[in-house]
């Protein structure tokens, strides 16, 4: 039961149907995303950052699509192989966060970690900032491959369904190169365009959809292998397996921060690093409404007429029946379905869970108050 807003002018009346806030909604996704970089704005220091890419053998893929709790435990592994190379080799504890992804550029199930990492990071016994130019791939591939490979041989050498071929698996596997890819990033609003790609999003943007029936689905993929775009046609029922795969657990975070990125680290040292590069911490962002963000960022005030008067929230016009204002109840119409009687609380309409599909398409036609 979604609901929606109704808004009313001299003139006309808009209903603005609630967002359904999902993570796998490209609009509401969108405006998570925007909320998200706002506040990272304010939270992150103004230093380079670097991109790192972790993969793993297509052989692994489908312990993780049996089991998705893997992946989290896995986004603790990388940050933890990754931390502990920056302290050896240069004594400081840095931003880390890690973006899980599953999908891959077909819609294919493809595990891999986004990893964004300060280029420099706080020494807590000298209690200063030191910047570092360079991540050795090599090691941090090591490191990685043999993490991997010994987790999983710990957690699923419990289970006899995968005892047959698994130590032969691993052994070949934990020899052979894995593909990471590192970026560095030049600024801090770089680093935050970059990381929003990845965060809060179907795995398919609208705009890659060619053609949609009732039968068939035909979208755009970046094939590597052929350096190209090439269509993809698939059914609608495989279609929507591909999708429904990659739809994150109840409860599943999209980032994971480690170092001083963790709650806790903001908590204990995020005045200290801000003074240490000689930065004026910013205030928390207050939190933008859907009428100011649609403003700032879409250059679109929802809350207008045609005629660019503003529109308020309440019920819409007088009584239909005595001239009063005291609205309480609308009658409203279903396209291609019959009319309902909704009681109106808060300005908010609601409907039933027949009607969830069909909830953009609606007027209102009548409006009565209680008495009536």
């Amino acid at each position: 039961m979604l609901g929606a807003e109704v808004y009313p002018s001299d003139t006309e009346t808009k209903t603005i149907c609630h967002t359904c806030k999902s993570r796998f909604c490209p609009g509401c996704g969108n405006r998570a995303t925007l909320t998200w970089q706002r506040e990272q704005w304010r939270a992150l220091p103004d230093v380079r950052y670097f991109e790192i890419c972790f993969t793993m053998p297509k052989l692994f893929w489908e312990y993780f699509q049996q089991d998705r709790r893997l992946l989290s435990d896995i986004a603790a592994l990388a940050a933890s192989v990754i931390m502990r190379w920056i302290e050896a080799h240069y004594g400081v504890v840095p931003y880390v966060f890690i973006i899980p992804h599953t999908f891959g550029r077909r819609l294919n199930f493809h595990p891999h970690l986004h990893i964004l990492v300060s280029a420099g990071g706080l020494n807590q016994r000298e209690n200063r900032w030191i910047n570092f130019r360079h991540l050795d791939k090599y090691v941090l591939m090591y490191w990685w491959r043999f993490a991997v490979v010994h987790y999983l041989a710990e957690i699923l050498a419990t289970d006899a369904e995968y005892l047959g071929a698994l130590d032969e698996t691993l052994k070949r596997q934990g020899k052979r190169p894995w593909n990471i890819h590192i970026k560095r990033f030049s600024s801090k609003w770089h680093f935050l365009r970059y990381a929003a790609r990845y965060l809060r999003r179907p795995p398919i943007a609208e705009n890659r959809i060619i053609t949609m029936t009732n039968d068939h689905v035909e979208y755009w993929a970046n094939d590597l292998k052929l350096k190209a775009w090439v269509r993809i046609k698939v059914s609608v029922e495989e279609f929507l397996d591909l999708l429904i795969q990659h739809v994150p657990e109840k409860y599943a975070h999209n980032v994971r921060y480690f170092g001083l990125a963790s709650p806790a680290g903001k908590h204990l040292v995020s005045s200290a690093v801000f003074a240490l590069l000689g930065e004026a911490q910013k205030r928390r962002p207050k939190r933008l409404s859907f009428e100011a963000m649609s403003v700032k960022y879409f250059d679109f005030n929802p809350l207008l007429d045609s005629h660019g008067q503003r529109m308020r929230g309440r019920a819409p016009g007088p009584c239909i029946d005595c001239g009063c204002s005291g609205i309480e109840q609308f009658s409203i119409e279903l396209r291609g379905h019959s009319r309902l009687s909704i009681r109106e609380g808060s300005s908010s309409v609601f409907f039933d869970e027949n009607s969830y599909f069909l909830w953009p398409q609606f007027h209102i036609i009548a409006a009565s108050c209680s008495a009536c």
